[in-house]
C-alpha cells in the first residue's frame, strides 16, 4: 500500500542547542535567544511610542534612558516571577519547596548544569505586572499610561518566545489528523497493536514499521506565536493611537491574551505531571481533547486574566470619565 504523508517531520537538524556538541558555544541556546530577540523587539516598539510622544506627560519628555530602565526593571521582575511560577507552581517533584536555592541556581540537586531552565508565562506576566508598578512609582510616572505602552508592546516580543519553544520541540500539542500536524522528536509513542493508532495513523498517511508510533500532533507552539503573539500585537497596535482612555491597551492586552490562549490550550497538551486541574473525567487521555469540561492550569489562569482584564478596562473607563473636566 502507497501511503501519502498528511503530516509534517520536525526538522532534524534543528537542536536546542545553536551549536550542538561544541565546547562552551553548546551551552548556547535557541530558546534563550528568543528571549533577547524578544525583549530587543518590546524595547523597539516602546522607542515607536516614544517617538510618538506616547509616554509623554505635561511639562515633561520621556527619553530613551527611561523606556531602557522601565523595560530593564521589568524584565528583571519578569524572570523572577516566571521562574518561581514554574517551579512552586509547574513542578510537582517538590523539590523547589525543600530546596528554595535551586529556584536560582543554574544548576540541578545531582550538581548537573540546566541552566534556568523552565519559565512560566502568567508567573512572568504577575512578576513583569508587578516590576512595572514599582518602577512607574518610584519614578513619579503615571502607571495606567506606560503600563498601556509595554502592553503595546509584548505581544511582539512574545512571538519570540513561542519560536523558541518550537525549536527546542518542547510544549507541543494534541494529536491531529490535520496535514499540518508535526511529529516532534520527544512527544509520546503509542503501541501500533492498537486499532484506535493503526486508524489514526492511517487517516494521517503513516506507515506502521515498529511496536510504538510517533503521532502527529498540533504544532501549539506556533498557533501560540500567531494568535497571542502576531495578531494580538496588530491588533492593539491599530489601536493604539485612538485609544479611548488610559488603561485601555492594557486590558485589551490581558483580555485578549486569555481569550486566545484559552481555546488555544484546547489543541495543546497539558503537563503529564499535572493533567487536568478541573476534569469532568479523571480517566480522559492527556493526548487528545475528549470534552471541553477537561481544563488544564493554563486556562485556569487565563480566565483568571481575562476577569482581570475586563475589570482593569471597567475601572480605568471610570477613572478617566471621572477625571475628565466638568465631571
Amino acid at each position: 500500500m502507497n501511503f501519502l504523508p498528511l503530516y509534517i517531520n520536525y526538522p532534524s537538524w534543528i537542536h536546542p542547542e545553536i551549536f550542538p556538541g561544541v565546547p562552551v558555544l553548546g551551552l548556547i541556546r535557541w530558546y534563550g535567544l528568543m528571549y533577547i530577540f524578544a525583549f530587543g523587539t518590546a524595547f523597539f516598539v516602546l522607542k515607536k511610542l516614544l517617538k510618538e510622544g506616547a509616554l509623554d506627560t505635561p511639562g515633561y519628555k520621556a527619553t530613551e534612558d527611561d523606556i531602557f530602565s522601565f523595560i530593564a526593571t521589568g524584565i528583571v521582575f519578569l524572570l523572577i516571577g516566571a521562574r518561581i511560577f514554574s517551579t512552586l507552581v509547574y513542578d510537582t517533584s517538590g523539590v523547589y519547596y525543600k530546596k528554595p536555592w535551586l529556584i536560582f541556581w543554574p544548576f540541578n540537586d545531582k550538581g548537573q548544569f540546566t541552566g534556568l531552565a523552565g519559565m512560566s508565562y502568567h508567573g512572568g506576566f504577575i512578576g513583569g505586572f508587578i516590576g512595572m508598578i514599582v518602577w512607574c512609582v518610584r519614578h513619579k510616572k503615571p502607571i495606567l499610561k506606560w503600563v498601556d505602552a509595554m502592553a503595546t508592546a509584548i505581544p511582539a516580543g512574545y512571538t519570540f518566545g513561542r519560536l523558541g519553544n518550537y525549536l527546542n520541540g518542547e510544549l507541543y500539542g494534541r494529536i491531529t489528523t490535520m496535514p499540518w500536524g508535526t511529529v516532534f522528536p520527544g512527544a509520546e509513542r503509542f503501541s501500533a497493536s492498537i486499532a484506535w493508532v493503526q486508524n489514526f495513523a492511517q487517516k494521517c498517511g503513516m506507515e506502521l514499521n515498529g511496536a510504538l508510533i510517533n503521532l502527529p500532533r498540533h504544532p501549539s507552539q506556533l498557533y501560540e506565536a500567531l494568535f497571542e503573539g502576531l495578531f494580538l500585537f496588530l491588533l492593539i497596535w491599530l489601536l493604539h493611537k485612538k485609544k479611548p482612555f488610559e488603561g485601555f491597551s492594557s486590558s485589551l492586552y490581558i483580555t485578549g491574551y486569555g481569550i486566545f490562549r484559552f481555546f488555544i490550550e484546547y489543541f495543546r497538551e497539558p503537563d503529564a505531571d499535572i493533567g487536568y486541574r478541573i476534569s469532568a473525567d479523571p480517566s480522559a487521555p492527556l493526548y487528545m481533547n475528549t470534552s471541553l469540561f477537561n481544563l488544564s492550569t493554563g486556562q485556569i489562569l487565563c480566565f483568571l486574566m481575562i476577569a482581570g482584564g475586563i475589570t482593569l478596562g471597567i475601572v480605568s473607563y471610570l477613572k478617566s470619565r471621572k477625571e475628565k473636566p466638568g465631571n
